[in-house]
């Protein structure tokens, strides 16, 4: 009998955890308070790198030179958006930076947006696909957050071949509203989400030599749109 008992505990345990996890990990999921819906998660597009001169690189000039241009191609095996296949939104392009080292030593890559991309909602991860060319370098998304701060957040390595799926979960905001990334501040239930400022490559000292390639393609996110679903369209903008 209590063998039985054990068993069906556990089974209960195991599906409570299985579907917790599914709602977190799967876009357009719901959670549910008291009847009513308190999280709508989405996966949006952020940029397809489909634009010359959105996207630019920068390196010491004591260390190299770099430049960014757009190339034909991108990862064949990445699903599309939901939504989207019916806009015929162009997608044939990635973003390629080039790098020429001009001594070995510890440098950092930046590739940045001509200006921070917003996001709503409250952003949950942030992922592109990469082709770091099985390099030991390593990748940091630069974001803003609500009051403007920066913040980085490491994404990998780039020691692979091919192109890959990068992620970044972005930190939740503590409870008073104050602390670590906010994305949110109560008293503006119109305003929400991030700005993503582009990326950092922290270079390996021992492989910081030569030419270093890198390519960018489909830069999205999974936000919760629950508040911008939800929001008074008679509630005044406080724009003035």
């Amino acid at each position: 009998m209590k063998r039985i008992v054990l068993t069906g505990l556990g089974i209960f345990c195991a599906a409570a955890l299985f579907g917790q996890a599914a709602e977190i990990g799967t876009p357009d999921a719901t959670t549910m308070e008291d009847g009513l819906p308190q999280q709508r998660l989405s996966e949006v597009s952020v940029d397809k790198f489909e634009m010359e001169g959105l996207w630019h690189s920068a390196i010491s000039s004591d260390t190299g030179y770099s430049f960014s241009r757009l190339f034909d191609g991108g990862p064949h095996s990445k699903p599309p958006v939901e939504g989207e296949a019916e806009l015929n939104i162009p997608d044939v392009k990635v973003l390629g930076t080039r790098v020429d080292f001009l001594r070995r030593g510890y440098t950092s890559l930046y590739i940045t947006a001509s200006r921070p991309i917003p996001v709503e909602g409250i952003v949950k991860t942030v992922s592109i696909w990469v082709a770091g060319r099985n390099y030991n370098h390593k990748l940091n998304l630069l974001i803003q957050d609500f009051y403007g701060r920066n913040f980085e957040i490491y994404m990998g390595k780039l020691n692979f071949q091919g192109w890959k799926k990068l992620t970044a979960a972005i930190p939740p905001q503590q409870e008073v509203g104050m602390n670590g990334v906010v994305q949110q501040n109560y008293h503006y239930s119109n305003i929400s989400g991030l700005r993503i400022v582009g990326f950092r490559i922290d270079c390996d000292p021992m492989e910081a030599y030569g030419a270093y390639y890198v390519y960018m393609d489909d830069l999205r996110a999974i936000t919760d749109l629950f508040t911008e679903n939800m929001r008074d369209p008679d509630d005044p903008v406080d724009d003035w």
